[in-house]
């Protein structure tokens, strides 16, 4: 697994795709730090992660919609599939690498935190419950961009169907209130204001997990019919 996450990273850190992640992402956000600081006078690192959250809802598949639908067009999903490592390390060691991504762009995130430190007394502990929020969700929406990555050869396919699920579970809840469990924007909303509740990292940990699941398993069963 070690070596996909080496290979996937240099994919990503050898290529434009993760700086153009890190920098699309860093770029809005240095936006509505401004709008927040500099217009609105609100000194709050974590409110900056709401709209963190929304930047995430539509940047996520720069990291995944390639993973496995660039391996089904160019060709190399055969020997993806025959490959001596098994199926669960190659999704894994994808996964992980994107995550490590996101963990390279919440580092950056923290100098908004110490230039808010110069103008105020953010506090440290709800910073750090909002970092840890906003990583499982990240972690949770790369899972499914992943899994739309297994199931077309089309990137853009793939694309548009993770920000549109991305939206869907976003906005449905506020016509159909059943939806609510499904809402991980909602989830992510009492990390940002210092709670860490072990419900809802059950629920982070349960959708991240069931479409990695959900990946293994339309890989396994496409190299079946092979």
């Amino acid at each position: 697994m070690l070596a996909i996450i080496k290979k996937e990273l240099k994919s990503y850190l050898l290529t434009p795709v993760g700086y153009i992640f890190i920098g699309l992402f860093l770029l809005i956000f240095s936006v509505f730090f401004y709008i927040n600081i500099f217009t609105s006078r609100v000194i709050n690192f974590e409110y900056l992660f709401y709209n963190g959250a929304t930047i995430l809802t539509f940047l996520t598949p720069i990291l995944t919609m390639r993973m496995f639908a660039e391996e089904r067009k160019t060709g190399t999903e055969q020997l993806l599939l025959t490959s001596p490592r098994s199926i669960t390390a190659t999704v894994l060691g994808k996964f992980f690498a994107a995550g490590i991504i996101m963990i390279i762009t919440e580092l950056f995130t923290l100098m908004y935190f110490f230039i808010l430190k110069h103008f105020g007394h953010p506090s440290l502990q709800v910073a750090i419950s909002t970092l840890f929020g906003f990583f499982l969700l990240s972690l949770a929406y790369i899972s499914f961009g992943m899994f739309a990555s297994s199931i077309t050869e089309n990137q853009i396919v793939a694309s548009v169907l993770t920000i549109g699920v991305f939206l869907l579970m976003w906005f449905l809840p506020d016509a159909i209130s059943i939806f609510n469990i499904f809402c991980l924007i909602y989830k992510f909303e009492n990390f940002a204001i210092g709670v860490i509740s072990v419900s809802e990292i059950i629920t982070f940990v349960s959708f991240t997990v069931l479409f990695i699941l959900l990946t293994i398993i339309t890989l396994q069963r496409r190299k079946c019919i092979r």
